[in-house]
């Protein structure tokens, strides 16, 4: 396989069945992601497809971004992970899966974008304001599930960035 990958050979698509292996391989691989359950990353793939995207790099897939639409709260699509495989990164391939994502069928409408990042996660932190930025909107960091509230220790607080609210026409000012 070669190594080597040319941000135009990527393609971003809505994922199928087929691809809930590899999303959960990105983050086998990753090593920094919290790996899930293949079985829900085959769930994400067939149930939740309108509002994932997957990154496919010569009929592998090499990047991924997971996410829906909350059900208490239809103004907000809530971005639940990003994974990008180690010799994908530095493309500029996070970004681009972000604002797939937001242009998701399965998020036309969404005015909010939310996701919860670790305090000690410096690169998502970075890569979701800047995504506000882009879109020229504010970017909101409070509490959302403590360390307490999981099962195992050593898990970090989970803090929830809401960024917006943004427009359609915001939308177009994603050109990544």
């Amino acid at each position: 396989m070669n190594d080597k990958i040319e941000v135009a050979d990527i393609h971003l698509r809505q994922p199928t069945v087929a691809d809930g292996a590899g999303m959960w391989r990105v983050v086998k691989e990753s090593g920094v992601l919290d790996l899930n359950s293949s079985y829900l990353y085959l769930l994400m793939a067939r149930d939740f497809a309108r509002t994932c995207v997957v990154a496919e790099h010569a009929g592998d897939i090499v990047g991924f971004v997971t996410g829906y639409r909350r059900p208490d709260r239809p103004e907000a699509a809530f971005l639940w992970q990003v994974g990008v495989l180690a010799r994908a990164q530095g493309l500029g391939l996070g970004k681009r899966l972000v604002a797939a994502f937001l242009r998701a069928p399965g998020c036309q409408g969404a005015t909010v974008l939310e996701t919860t990042i670790t305090p000690d996660n410096a690169a998502s932190r970075a890569l979701f304001r800047a995504i506000a930025r882009d879109l020229g909107t504010g970017c909101e960091v409070g509490p959302c599930f403590r360390a307490a509230d999981f099962p195992e220790a050593g898990h970090e607080d989970e803090e929830l960035f809401e960024i917006g609210p943004y427009s359609p026409e915001n939308l177009q000012t994603l050109t990544y």
